[in-house]
């Protein structure tokens, strides 16, 4: 009768298979603050992705979209965090207090050492303020336009003119709604719940928008120009005119 051996050995040079670690889900990434691009221009956004920077211009002035934060609560002065939609840093501001002529100078860094836009009123006080924009990033300052608040339309309804170097007029930002605009303005809790958007037009095309997301202590204020797929808008006026308008909102009225 035969009799049980027990287990074969293994033959020599032989190492077992390692057991593979147990399967673990990848965490989430966080979620994205900028809202998803609506599907007609979809394609040209993820276009825009691998789009070769124009030479010469700053990597954070070539952006489509992008979002502005500010602190709401702050004592003197306002700063102003602008990202791109990894949330990575493009351009910071900090806008100083008690100034009766603007002159902003946005900058590529927190320590303030790269500038790259100035945006400089022409007057002290003016109802119908012009802001000149200038390019410093190379050392100098190259003026690449301005933008120009419609005085007392604007007490209704939010209208700026888009000029080019030679001041001739090119383009329009305009608030959302001549209704909803007088609400926001009488209504101060309106702004929670009927954010300001505005539309921007060059020669008569729209060109993109720019939508605020308010909440009581941060400013979000999201840019999306993916529809101006041959960029006809310079990114660097988008940029001045976002951070201008997140600058001086409220206290225009």
């Amino acid at each position: 009768m035969a009799m049980n051996q027990g287990p074969t050995a293994p033959p020599p040079g032989w190492t077992p298979t390692p057991t593979p670690p147990p399967f673990q889900q990848p965490p989430a990434s966080p979620p994205s603050e900028f809202p998803p691009t609506p599907s007609p221009q979809q394609d040209s956004f993820a276009g825009s992705e691998s789009r070769p920077l124009k030479p010469g211009l700053h990597p954070s002035l070539q952006h489509d979209r992008f979002l502005i934060r500010r602190k709401i609560l702050t004592f003197i002065g306002r700063k102003m965090h602008t990202y791109d939609e990894m949330m990575n840093l493009l351009l910071f501001t900090h806008m100083k207090g008690f100034k009766l002529k603007e002159d902003i100078t946005v900058y590529a860094d927190i320590e303030r050492q790269e500038p790259l836009l100035r945006i400089r009123a022409r007057r002290i006080i003016d109802i119908a303020a012009t802001y000149d924009i200038h390019d410093v990033s190379g050392g100098g300052e190259v003026h690449i336009g301005a933008l120009k608040r419609k005085g007392l339309k604007s007490f209704v309804r939010d209208e700026w003119l888009i000029f080019d170097t030679q001041d001739r007029e090119i383009g329009l930002i305009q608030e959302d709604s001549s209704d909803l605009a007088l609400v926001r303005r009488f209504i101060s809790a309106a702004a929670l719940v009927l954010p300001q958007s505005y539309n921007f037009t060059l020669h008569g095309r729209p060109v993109g928008f720019m939508k605020q997301n308010f909440n009581p202590f941060v400013m979000k204020l999201t840019a999306d120009f993916t529809e101006d797929i041959e960029q006809k808008f310079d990114r660097r006026l988008a940029a001045a005119a976002a951070t201008l308008l997140c600058c001086i909102e409220g206290k225009q009225r």
